[in-house]
């Protein structure tokens, strides 16, 4: 699985083995860690080689994607919204940075839809739809 989600999002993103190695290149390295190269992702791609975990995380990241994607454990859009308004990623909405406070707000407003959802739609009669008025008319 590993072998074809690498390659898929690569070329998804129309870069050649070389452009990809060079931006691995560019992410911060450790003290232990090898220039990638373009034919080293080749054979990750071949399944030929396998990569670490340290360059299952560089290549997580650059994609922007989890590992357990990469690795086909979890399909690409599966995501816990509550784990990702806890995490430590900076969020945005409509291109606006959320605030710590934002995160912890929105956070409840969902979590408070989610959980009053069997008291708000508890009706015996299911065609029948509630009106929501945003006043469009009033200024």
């Amino acid at each position: 699985m590993f072998p074809e989600r690498l390659r898929a999002l690569r070329r998804g993103q129309h870069i050649t083995l070389e452009q990809l190695a060079a931006a691995l290149n560019a992410q911060a390295a450790g003290p232990d860690e090898h220039a990638n190269t373009a034919s080293q992702i080749g054979n990750w791609e071949r399944g030929i080689r396998t990569p670490s975990f340290i360059e299952v995380r560089k290549l997580a990241e650059y994609f922007d994607v989890t590992m357990d994607y990469l690795t086909g454990k979890a399909e690409r859009d599966e995501y816990d919204l509550g784990r990702l308004f806890l995490s430590g990623k900076q969020l945005s909405f409509n291109r606006e940075l959320l605030s710590g406070q934002d995160r912890y707000e929105i956070y409840q407003l969902i979590d408070g839809y989610l959980h009053g959802k069997e008291n708000r739609f508890s009706d015996p009669e299911p065609n029948q739809q509630e009106e929501l008025d945003l006043h469009l008319d009033d200024h």
